[in-house]
């Protein structure tokens, strides 16, 4: 990379809310996200010279588009900076990070503004579910799955998986066990006043019905409100900061695969693991020089195979890494009551998107933002203890396009 680039600050907005009951919009949260940004920053708004927003559909779930306008109604001295807005599904957030840290790399700008936000509980589940639709070939796909159309994407993956590899529902409930016991050390998680026993995690029941087989409600991802945002600087601005130990990308990966699940190689996802490839290479580190990681589990069997992607476990052993609880918080990790592999990498430490929410074009920005708080020692009861590299993988579809970054201090 030419330019090193930084994380300087980041905020982020609770994703329990309901903004529509709280007679609020997109643009709140994209302003409370980026004020809270800046304010971690400690600089000035003048200092900004770029932004950019990440979001799927806020056309579709809230008639707004032309985000980045919103980014001037945080300070008066925003007004005038170029913005653009980034779409590329679930990956929308990270596509925005990238799209900034790129900026900085071609020496265009010293500090950007990157905030990722979805309002979604604008409608009824099954009109929601059919605006996620369209993160997949919705003209193929809709009349071949029909409603609710993603979870039954991605049961379509499990089967597939199970069928070459093997896979028990008891280690797809160890992820949503394992996410839902995360949530609940993270304040501003959607979940982290759900008590899940891993014994309710692995049953269907009236308060965990069956979504799609073998996918649970508990296998799911949350429809959640909220945004997230960080400040990018350049390596001549962050010294100016006098701040020790800033998170530094160290290197990335983005591609992109056909749209439709039937075109792509299920469940090796080649393309995927050729993004993560290339961040461990331009980073010039593997899977086990890493101490965290925020991956993407839209559902729980995305989270297994994210394993086998990231080179976190050999193909057909994702599930066994699940269980293990190698994933898992150490304070979390014995209520899992696995053996435990040699490979200790805390997984999602805020919950992911099964415990801390999903608001779709937040989340690759949210994941950046857990990154921070955990390399610089301020994720609370979930920190991780040394946590110095920190891998970030944000997804969007059926694994279509998939972005991998690697930070560290």
């Amino acid at each position: 990379m030419a330019e090193a680039v930084y994380v300087l600050g980041a905020g982020r907005t609770d994703f329990k809310r309901n903004l529509s009951k709280e007679g609020k919009d997109i643009r709140d949260v994209i302003i409370e996200a980026g004020r809270g940004a800046i304010g971690s920053a400690g600089i000035d708004p003048a200092d900004i010279q770029s932004g950019v927003v990440g979001n799927f559909a806020g056309g579709l779930f809230t008639r707004q588009l032309h985000l980045g306008a919103f980014l001037t109604d945080i300070d008066a001295k925003l007004r005038g900076i170029p913005t653009l807005h980034t779409e590329a599904a679930c990956a929308s957030g990270s596509v925005a990070v990238l799209t900034a840290a790129q900026q900085i790399m071609g020496g265009l700008h010293d500090v950007v503004l990157v905030v990722g936000a979805e309002q979604q509980k604008t409608m009824s589940p099954a009109e929601g579910s059919d605006v996620l639709g369209a993160a997949g070939d919705y003209r193929i796909e809709r009349p071949k799955y029909g409603d609710f159309m993603f979870p039954k994407l991605f049961a379509d993956i499990a089967q597939r998986y199970a069928k070459r590899y093997g896979l028990t529902e008891r280690q797809l409930s160890s992820v949503a066990f394992k996410n839902y016991a995360h949530a609940r050390l993270n304040p501003n998680a959607q979940m982290r006043d759900k008590s899940l026993r891993f014994e309710d995690a692995c049953a269907e029941s009236a308060g965990n019905t069956r979504i799609a087989p073998p996918l649970k409600l508990t296998d799911c991802s949350q429809i959640s409100d909220g945004a997230a945002a960080v400040v990018l600087v350049s390596e001549r601005f962050a010294r100016k900061q006098r701040r020790n130990n800033l998170p530094k990308l160290l290197g990335y990966g983005h591609t992109t695969d056909h749209l439709s699940v039937d075109a792509k190689d299920i469940p090796e996802f080649p393309y995927a693991r050729a993004a993560a490839d290339r961040a461990y290479s331009m980073a010039g580190v593997g899977p086990r020089d890493l101490h965290g990681a925020d991956v993407h589990d839209c559902f729980s069997i995305s989270e297994i195979v994210a394993y086998e992607v990231l080179s976190f476990a050999e193909r057909g052993q994702g599930p066994r890494l699940a269980e293990s609880g190698a994933t898992a918080l150490p304070s979390v990790r014995a209520e899992l009551g696995g053996s435990v592999s040699s490979m200790l990498l805390p997984v999602n430490p805020g919950g992911g998107l099964i415990g801390d929410g999903h608001p779709v074009g937040a989340t690759g920005v949210r994941q950046v933002v857990e990154m921070y708080q955990q390399l610089t020692d301020s994720a609370g009861a979930r920190q991780i203890e040394g946590a110095r590299r920190y891998l970030t993988f944000n997804m969007g579809g059926t694994m279509t396009t998939s972005v991998a970054m690697i930070w560290g201090t």
